[in-house]
């Protein structure tokens, strides 16, 4: 299969390439500095910038599936997921690519903290969600928009923090909210979930939450 990867020199993007790699698809990856990443031997790599149109078509053209494993690097204003989806969408759209699996943010849809202890939903809600985590989350929410605006077969994986920890392989799933309780999950965890997506259809056009 070819696979296009967005984000892959991210430190979950990374975990995707090496899964992917591993699974023997041919990889394609966007990089705006190839030297950096330490995975560049072993795919083929665009060098450019998600929020340019010509980049991102020459990255995904040809391929069977598309990660997104883009993201906010910082708690400031970056617009990345807000300026780099909707060019993915386009491009994928024009070149009949149908699958794409991106990486969320338990913040994206309003319903996510459904499930947990009131005191817990208000201090998230009411506090972290708009003070340090505001343009993160606002991001998260731009890219949900765009997927599920269109008309491709999306699934977007929504986490809580992510830890740089093994995979313990053991994991809740659930596509109505957060689980109760779920506050955290390894980068490796969730990327065996989005690679697990490849030949699932249960998530397709949909949003759904995992955690430890």
């Amino acid at each position: 299969m070819n696979v296009s990867i967005f984000g892959a020199t991210g430190a979950t993007g990374k975990l995707l390439t090496e899964r992917c790699l591993s699974a023997a698809h041919t990889v394609r990856v966007l990089a705006r500095d190839p030297r950096s990443f330490p995975l560049a031997g072993y795919v083929e790599t665009i060098v450019g910038d998600a929020k340019n149109p010509t980049a991102v078509r020459q990255t995904i053209r040809g391929s069977d599936l598309v990660f997104n494993a883009l993201g906010a690097r910082s708690l400031r204003k970056e617009d990345v997921l807000e300026d780099a989806v909707p060019l993915i969408v386009a491009a994928m759209q024009d070149l009949g690519v149908r699958r794409i699996i991106a990486l969320g943010s338990a913040g994206a849809l309003p319903n996510s903290l459904q499930q947990q202890p009131a005191y817990r939903r208000w201090i998230v809600e009411k506090i972290v969600y708009k003070t340090m985590l505001k343009w993160p989350v606002a991001s998260q929410k731009a890219q949900y928009a765009a997927l599920a605006a269109s008309n491709l077969d999306w699934t977007m994986v929504m986490p809580p923090m992510l830890l740089n920890q093994p995979a313990r392989g053991s994991i809740r799933v659930d596509g109505a909210a957060l689980p109760r309780g779920g506050s955290r999950i390894a980068r490796a965890d969730v990327a065996d979930f989005m690679m697990q997506q490849i030949a699932s259809t249960e998530w397709v056009r949909k949003g759904v939450y995992i955690s430890w």
